[in-house]
């Protein structure tokens, strides 16, 4: 049996004056949430946060939870969220397509269920290695996987913000589900795009082998993609397991 510590963290960035994101680190409901809201800076606020406070319904009534109940519990948060973002928008105007990207992480006594939708990335730190585990719903992923652009020029591409999926934007939402086993030591990373659009993974990856605790990795992520830039605001949620 594993225990889960967490620690996160959101940064207005260097060039924004509010912040869309919102992020959750719950261990003791085994989640944790990373959400990137859109539609302008009251409605991004908006959108991002309804799909926190649906995460958080969902996992506080289900605290007892198995590997095959997981994924559908996941799969609710999603669901539930899109409903409340388009019926909020749907009764007020000034939220008229707002909608966000997110990241969900679940633990089980033996492994974990992540949802992913939009651009928000989800990675496991695993024995000094980084691997993203989720994979972006965007134009230039898909032109990546169609090998109509090389690895290199994707960074700069200039379309390189336009996603295909997002919560709250139409009535049929697609979620990809990733599951696995967890180890002992193992460190999830949950971020918005404002940390991965500064940061390559090997810069990523040596800021989580080389800062000590959970809260000072954080803060050198968020520091490092200030140094870079700052372009966004920069979400950046930890979760490790640990031998309990």
């Amino acid at each position: 049996m594993s225990k889960i510590i967490s620690f996160g963290k959101s940064d207005v960035g260097l060039r924004r004056s509010n912040n869309e994101d919102t992020f959750i680190a719950r261990p003791d409901l085994g989640f944790a949430v990373v959400a990137d809201g859109m539609g302008g800076p009251a409605s991004g606020e908006v959108a991002s946060r309804i799909f926190a406070d649906a995460a958080l319904e969902v996992f506080s009534k289900n605290s007892a939870r198995s590997e095959k109940e997981l994924p559908e519990l996941v799969r609710e948060v999603f669901e539930l969220s899109n409903e409340m973002i388009l019926s909020t928008a749907q009764n007020d105007p000034r939220h008229k397509g707002m909608g966000c990207t997110a990241e969900v992480l679940a633990f089980y006594s033996e492994g974990y269920v992540a949802g992913h939708v939009g651009d928000s990335r989800t990675y496991l730190f695993r024995e000094g290695r980084l691997r993203q585990i989720s994979k972006d719903h965007s134009i230039v992923q898909d032109q990546l996987d169609k090998g109509l652009i090389k690895p290199e020029e994707a960074r700069n591409h200039a379309l390189r913000h336009v996603i295909l999926r997002a919560v709250g934007i139409r009535e049929d939402l697609a979620v990809d589900i990733i599951r696995g086993k967890t180890r002992p030591g193992d460190i999830f990373l949950l971020c918005s795009d404002g940390l991965t659009d500064m940061l390559e993974d090997a810069a990523i990856q040596e800021a989580l082998l080389l800062s000590p605790g959970l809260e000072q990795k954080a803060d050198r992520l968020i520091a490092l993609a200030k140094a870079a830039g700052g372009n966004d605001n920069i979400t950046v949620t930890l979760c490790e397991v640990t031998a309990s």
